[in-house]
Formats: structure tokens, sequence, C-alpha cells
């Protein structure tokens, strides 16, 4: 792994040296792509919220960058890896899009980085959450921002572990962040003397959970892991409700839930519901005045990958305006040696296997009686220093980093 580090380490100098000689703003032009999905199971999670966030991170850069214009290009994914392939692949080819963005679905996000990959682009992943993404899908092309699966499973799976629960059954949407997410949580449980008596995949998306529940239940695991996300977790969640899970005695773990899932549920189905996230809107007053700002706009409170556009994208147009350029490597290499500091991380790095390292939070859902008011819904049960909340470098098996040849 130290030659991991080496080589990414002068691949990235060689990379600095070579765009310094040749700075320029391509098209005379920063032109950003945002994909997501804007009308199906993730709508909610990113979505058109994602984008305001996008745009009000140009808006608060003022538009331009070192006299050139920022222009911005979005698109619905439809949560179809050969839809956002090809709409990168389109962006790339007839509009030099510079950078995408967004990138929720991990089967979408695999599909377009490799497009990304190949045109010598730079991709910015917010929404995802499979740990491949920087793990055996790494590459010198993405960096991946607000959370990901290991970082999930190593907070919510060790609070209820510590808890007493120490059989697990898992329930899984069917594709890649599913699998990376009972991947990891199946890692911490059983490194922590902990064992998975059971699993169960469920195509992506779906909407009847009855059965999926059922087995759950049969199973007798003390715990109950939901590795799904969006309207598939909600609707997981409210079946187990309807089911009386928690009544029976089991315990639900909910491994990727949103701010935006507990709102919609309500805290009669979610109080006391354990889960990690990256960001809270109300931490501190710069994190309360950026999520006003936000609500002001959307209507809602931000969740964690909305702020986490905001801070990609402002990092990003902190490195074009510094390098003067738009050249994926020189810019990547700029955002990696600065720090990140700003309303959604504080001190945060960005690792050569693509990885930005922050701190994130164990949090609880209040009770109805706790809570002040409408997205009064979290409390901050303790910190996850970054460097023990993501995979350690040494683990990692991100081997594309190294210059080929």
């Amino acid at each position: 792994m130290k030659s991991l580090r080496k080589t990414a380490a002068a691949a990235l100098v060689s990379s600095v040296i070579m765009g310094a000689a040749q700075a320029e703003i391509s098209n005379d032009e920063i032109r950003i792509g945002y994909l997501a999905d804007m009308s199906g199971t993730y709508r909610d999670l990113s979505g058109p919220g994602g984008l305001e966030a996008l745009q009000m991170a140009i808006e608060d850069f003022g538009g331009t960058v070192n006299g050139k214009k920022i222009v911005t290009f979005n698109a619905d994914d439809l949560n179809k890896p050969d839809v956002g392939a090809n709409t990168v692949r389109q962006w790339i080819d007839e509009r030099n899009v510079d950078m995408v963005t967004g990138m929720v679905a991990s089967s979408v996000v695999l599909a377009a980085a490799k497009v990304v990959e190949q045109g010598g682009k730079l991709a910015l992943i917010s929404g995802a959450a499979a740990s491949s993404i920087t793990n055996e899908y790494c590459a010198p092309s993405h960096i991946h921002w607000t959370y990901d699966t290991f970082a999930l499973a190593n907070g919510t799976a060790n609070a209820v572990l510590k808890d007493g629960g120490k059989s697990w059954f898992i329930l899984t949407a069917d594709y890649a962040f599913g699998h990376a997410m009972e991947n990891d949580i199946k890692k911490v449980v059983e490194a922590e003397g902990g064992s998975v008596v059971g699993t169960v995949r469920h195509p992506f998306p779906s909407s009847d959970f009855s059965s999926y529940i059922l087995q759950a239940q049969g199973s007798g695991a003390d715990v109950v892991a939901l590795a799904n996300a969006g309207a598939d977790t909600v609707n997981s969640l409210k079946t187990a409700s309807e089911f009386g899970v928690t009544q029976s005695g089991q315990k639900l773990a909910g491994m990727v839930v949103f701010l935006n899932d507990i709102h919609a549920m309500g805290l009669d189905v979610t109080q006391g519901l354990m889960l990690t996230t990256g960001w809270y809107w109300d931490m501190n007053e710069e994190t309360r005045a950026w999520a006003k700002r936000y609500q002001d706009r959307v209507g809602r409170m931000p969740g964690m990958v909305p702020a986490g556009i905001y801070s990609a994208t402002m990092h990003y147009l902190n490195a074009v305006k510094e390098t003067g350029s738009d050249d994926a490597q020189v810019v990547r290499a700029q955002m990696a040696k600065t720090p990140v500091n700003d309303m959604f991380a504080k001190n945060g790095k960005i690792r050569e296997d693509g990885r930005m390292v922050h701190d994130m939070y164990l949090v609880q859902v209040k009770t109805p009686e706790e809570s002040k008011g409408e997205w009064d819904l979290y409390k901050i049960v303790s910190t996850i220093p970054g460097d023990e909340a993501f995979r350690p470098i040494g683990e990692s098996q991100c081997q594309q980093m190294a210059p080929k040849g």
C-alpha cells in the first residue's frame, strides 16, 4: 500500500506540473453535468433538490471562475446504468462537460464513472453509497464525497451490536449498492462476534415487502437490517411497523436512512431508530444558516446528500480558480492537497483512492415528545472520526491509482 501512495502522489505531482504549463479553461467555460434520479425511487434523496444545491454553490461562487462562465446541464438517469452512461457520453462528446456530479444509484454511477474515466473528465459522487466505488472500482477520475456503505455499516451496526443485537437478518436491494452494503454489514457483525443468520434480496425498486419481512421475522434474528435506500427503505419500515417487528422483540437497523425518509414516515413510526449520517442540518450555526437558505428555495430541510453536492462543487470550483484550469487531473490534484473546511466538513481530506474522509455521526431519531419542530428529528449520539469511519487505506483493494505500463 505504501507503493500505491507513492505512485499516486507522483502521478498527481506530475499532473500538476504538466497542467501548470498548459493551464487554461477549455471552451472558455466551466461545464458541469448533474446526473441523478429526478423522478423515481431516489428522487427525494437527491433529484431536483440536489440540483438546487448545485445551483446554490454556483451562485455563491459568483457564477464565474476567473471570468469564465459556469454552465450546467442536467438529466434524469431513470436509475438505469445504460441511460446514465449514454447521457454522460453525450455530454462529454458533444458538450465537452468537465465535471459530472449528483450520481446516486450505485449501478448507474459505476457505469457512468467508467465513461468519465475514458473521456478524461472528473466525477464528484455525492449520492451513491457503495464503498466499492473507491475500493475495487477506484479510479483517478472520480471522488466519493458524502458517505459510503462501509461508514454506515461501521457506525450503525457497531452501535446496534453494543446494544445486544448479536444475530442479524439482512434485507438487501439486489444491485451493486445493496450487495456492497450487505458485505460491509457482514464484516462488521462478524468482526464483533455476531452472526448473520439469513439474507434475502429484493428487486430494485420494490413496492411489496410483505414476504421479505415475514422471512425476517421467521428467522428469529435479534436484528433486521435494511440494506436498501429511498422509497424501498420507507416501504420496508412501514411494512415492518404493520407486521409488529419491533413489538415482537426484534430490532430494526435502517442502514441507509435519510432525513427525508424519517420526515416522510413520521416519528411515531421511526422513533428510537439508530442510523449514521455524514451531516445534519442542526449541528451548528453554520449548518443551520445554509439549511435555512436551502429550505427557503426547496421547501424542506436538506439531508446530507444535497449538502455534500454543495460542498463538493465549491471545492471543485475553488480548485479550478486556483489552478486556472479545468483539466481533470490538474483540478483533482489541487482538490486533494487542499483540506475541506466548509459547512459540510471540517479538516476533510481526499485520499489517493478517491475517498473524501470526514467525520460521520451516529444519531438516534427523536420521540414525538422530544421533537421541537417539523424537522427536529435527530439527536447526535456520537461523532465518529473520519479515519475510524471509512475503510482504512491499508485494507483497500484499489490498484488503479498506480500509473499504467
